[in-house]
């Protein structure tokens, strides 16, 4: 004990008996009763986490946590009745009552955070490197030196490790050599797979060891004092900001992977194995004769479990959540602002906007308008950050970053790694940081590998009860162009349209392509912004540049045409077709372009329907599920009696885009189908 004697043992020893106690009630009591329905206990994990708890002294440290981190949490001041409240499902707690009781977060107000945690396995790595890099980009470009010390530390399982978040935050971390420490709690088994089918060979240090810039610690995370030299050595490298580390510490689960897990692909030997390494047992024998008495042990032991009993009874008292805010998904449903990330959490302002164009007498495209909107949001506001693949020295496959990277230079906007996963989930990180990411994918198809991390960004508002949100624009491009293909020219809004906590922004112009990129770019709420590539460079879609401070409000459609027998709605490059077909027809045709999918709408186009009472819709992506399904049911639940003829859909087929160019023409909406289609409704 000679070189840890200063370390505060007792208050690790105390931290590990009210981890243990709160486990053992819940395991014991409260789950039997039905009283907690989600229980994950972190017994064998609790001395490591704790230990690196009390390392976490900076204010602006951060861990990005799992769903064994209560040990941790309670070392960096969770209320320990809020804790058993959260797996009670009771009021307050980390989620008041919408998340299961271990997705835990904790914000830390000049202390250290808890990011929040998500459901999914291995979804905490990637924002956590992230925050990381939001660390370096305050300290070196924003000049903030109170970020100078502060780390990210992300925990994980072993099982963790196997998860394409674990290696593109690898990435992400040793190519930028930035400040995160991965922290590994080897527990041997991903439920009941042992560690050898995660990892070659079990050990995940052993197969790092050759990556450039990472640093690697391995030990016994049982052991007092080697993981006390182990973790102080750690996180004293990566404070030092020498790079990235990553440290395996390998720990006994002494219980099953949760509540109902019976443990029967373990056989008595290797549980009773596991039950020799308890890492409480062998703090005690640390501690006892020589600081405490065996009796002292045993009346901490027994008063830590009353202090517990008060606690649990405290939690099961807290009232049954308020459903008030339960539908409260955007910023613009709560009071107050978030407490963490993105800009408004600062007190960031902007201009006032202005909605009304001041146009140029030069038209531009769609690709100019954007590289316009972002190359002024740059100049006004620092904590802009535009990434992707391609974004930097190419200026995008679709130019709309040309020369963003040499005004602003390679910090602000800059080249990211192959893995849309490590894109979005490096966004959130960056806007926990405080700063406004607008991340690029290339193509719409490509976002698939992003979707957990894209579907769970919408509900971080509203799975920690307003408590952190993660504002950002993500830019994609799809849809037709010169040819098709299964890849490139995926449409398929309506998937982003019922992600919970997004908005969607659709474009059909460059004048609105300004407006709404810039709004996005200002929200507090996250965007995502669609740029259909049949659009970037048409002639329909040129206007004129409408001014650095031109908005267009989300969820304001805009009337192309005015008419009174029929109404059609539609979005993006379907909204040059549906004049066409409007200016062609023998009716008197209202054409209406929706401009963001989420929120649409709905009052100019009820408007519109019960002036004329019938409705087209239409649009590029596939029938069945379509974000027109969404506006025709709408329609016709709330309209039905104004309706003179059924509301009516032209979409594709529910097939992938064809590459060969008259096959994709032929499954797309065109003046001459929907002409056809008007005509149908109207004699109807």
């Amino acid at each position: 004990m000679s070189e840890s004697k200063e370390f505060e043992w007792l208050r690790v020893a105390e931290t590990i008996l009210l981890s243990r106690a709160i486990d053992e009630i819940e395991e014991n009591e409260l789950a039997p009763q039905k009283k907690v329905l989600y229980q994950f206990s972190s017994k064998g994990h609790e001395l490591s986490q704790i230990v690196l708890g009390m390392h976490l002294d900076d204010p602006h440290d951060a861990a990005s946590a799992y769903y064994r981190s209560r040990p941790l949490m309670l070392t960096l001041g969770l209320d320990p009745v809020d804790a058993i409240a959260s797996d009670m499902a009771k009021s307050g707690g980390y989620s008041d009552g919408r998340d299961i009781g271990v997705v835990c977060n904790l914000p830390g107000t000049g202390k250290p955070m808890i990011l929040p945690m998500a459901g999914d396995v291995g979804s905490q790595y990637t924002p956590a490197a992230g925050y990381a890099q939001s660390l370096i980009y305050r300290t070196d470009v924003l000049n903030d030196q109170q970020y100078g010390k502060a780390i990210s530390v992300v925990l994980g399982g072993d099982g963790s490790v196997a998860t394409n978040g674990f290696w593109s935050a690898l990435t992400m971390a040793t190519t930028l050599n930035l400040p995160v420490l991965f922290f590994i709690e080897d527990n041997g088994y991903g439920i009941s797979v042992k560690s050898d089918l995660q990892t070659p060979g079990g050990n995940i240090a052993n197969n790092l060891y050759s990556f450039k810039n990472l640093r690697i610690f391995d030990g016994d995370g049982t052991e007092p004092e080697e993981a006390l030299q182990l973790i102080r050595q750690s996180v004293n490298y990566v404070r030092s900001r020498k790079g990235p580390a990553l440290i395996r510490l390998t720990v006994p689960r002494l219980t099953g992977h949760s509540f109902q897990d019976n443990q029967s692909y373990k056989n008595e030997k290797e549980i009773e194995k596991e039950e020799q390494r308890d890492p409480l047992v062998k703090l005690k024998n640390l501690l006892v004769p020589d600081i405490l008495t065996t009796d002292d042990w045993d009346e901490k032991v027994k008063d830590i479990k009353k202090e517990v009993k008060k606690y649990a009874k405290s939690a099961e008292e807290r009232a049954e959540p308020d459903d008030k805010t339960l539908f409260h998904t955007r910023s613009s449903h709560f009071e107050k602002t978030q407490l963490i990330g993105g800009l408004a959490a600062d007190g960031h302002t902007f201009p006032q906007p202005v909605y009304t164009a001041t146009p140029e007498k030069q038209r531009i495209n769609i690709v100019e308008g954007i590289r316009r909107t972002l190359g002024y949001e740059l100049n006004i506001n620092e904590k802009l950050l535009v990434f992707g693949e391609d974004v930097g020295e190419k200026g995008g496959v679709h130019a709309a970053t040309m020369d963003l990277q040499s005004n602003f230079g390679s910090e602000r906007v800059f080249d990211t790694s192959l893995s849309e996963e490590g894109i979005i989930g490096r966004a959130v990180g960056l806007a926990y940081g405080g700063l406004m990411p607008v991340a690029e994918i290339q193509f719409r198809k490509y976002a698939d590998p992003a979707t957990e991390q894209l579907k769970n960004t919408g509900t971080i508002r509203w799975r920690t009860a307003n408590k952190f949100a993660a504002p950002m624009v993500v830019r994609m491009p799809g849809g037709f162009a010169k040819c098709g293909d299964p890849w490139h020219s995926e449409s398929n809004e309506v998937f982003f349209a019922r992600m919970i906590g997004w908005q969607v922004a659709y474009p059909s112009n460059a004048e609105d392509a300004v407006g709404l990129l810039r709004s996005a770019l200002r929200s507090n709420d996250p965007t995502i912004f669609f740029e259909h590539r049949n659009l970037l460079d048409s002639k329909y879609a040129r206007r004129s540049y409408p001014g650095d401070d031109f908005v267009v409000p989300f969820g304001k459609a805009k009337r192309l045409k005015e008419g009174t027998d029929l109404t059609i709605v539609t979005w993006g490059a379907m909204c040059e077709r549906c004049e066409e077909a409007a200016d062609d027809s023998d009716y008197s045709v209202e054409v209406i372009d929706l401009r963001t999918v989420m929120p649409w709408d709905k009052e100019s186009v009820f408007e519109s329907v019960k002036r004329t009472n019938r409705c087209l819709i239409v649009h590029e992506d596939t029938y069945t599920a379509g974000f027109g399904s969404e506006i025709a049911s709408e329609i016709s639940d709330q309209l039905f009696t104004y309706l003179d003829a059924p509301v009516m859909r032209l979409c594709a087929p529910d097939i992938p885009m064809p590459y060969n160019i008259g096959l994709m023409n032929s499954i797309l909406p065109d003046r001459v189908k929907i002409e056809k289609k008007v005509n149908e409704l109207m004699n109807y």
